[in-house]
C-alpha cells in the first residue's frame, strides 16, 4: 500500500501546462528546470515518444491535492528522499532519534547529579 506522499501526482500549481514536468521533478528530487530542459532536448533530438507521453501522462495522472504541497524545504527533501531510498530515510530518522534519546539521556544524568533528591525519586519510578 502506497502513501499519498509516495504516488506520482502532476504540479497544477508549480507547473506550465499540464504540470508532468512539475510532476517529475517533485517526485525525483531534481529542479524542474533541468526536467523541463531535458523534456526538451528529447523533442529536439526527435524522440518521437515523448510529447504523447507527455500528454498521456497529464491525462491520466492525478493532480497533486492540495493538503499534500509541503511547508517547507525540509518536509519537501523529507519526502523527496522517502521516494528515493525509503530504507535510507528510515535509516536517518533512527539515527536522530538515537541521537535525541542520548541527549535527553544527557540532560537526565545532569540534573540528576545535581539534585539527589529527583535521583531517589528517579530510582523508585524504576
Amino acid at each position: 500500500m502506497t502513501s499519498d506522499r509516495t504516488r506520482f501526482y502532476r504540479d497544477k500549481i508549480n507547473g506550465k501546462l499540464m504540470g508532468v514536468c512539475a510532476g517529475i521533478a517533485d517526485y525525483t528530487g531534481i529542479d524542474v528546470l533541468w526536467v523541463r530542459l531535458g523534456i526538451v532536448g528529447l523533442v529536439m533530438l526527435g524522440a518521437p515518444f515523448i510529447v504523447p507521453a507527455y500528454f498521456l501522462t497529464g491525462l491520466f495522472a492525478a493532480k497533486k491535492p492540495t493538503h499534500l504541497y509541503y511547508t517547507d524545504n525540509r518536509e519537501q527533501q523529507f519526502w523527496q528522499g522517502v521516494r528515493q531510498s525509503p530504507t535510507r530515510t528510515a535509516r536517518q530518522v533512527r539515527s536522530q532519534m538515537r541521537d535525541i534519546d542520548r541527549r535527553l539521556a544527557e540532560v537526565e544524568a545532569y540534573y540528576v547529579s545535581n539534585n539527589p533528591r529527583l535521583s531517589a525519586e528517579i530510582e523508585q519510578l524504576r
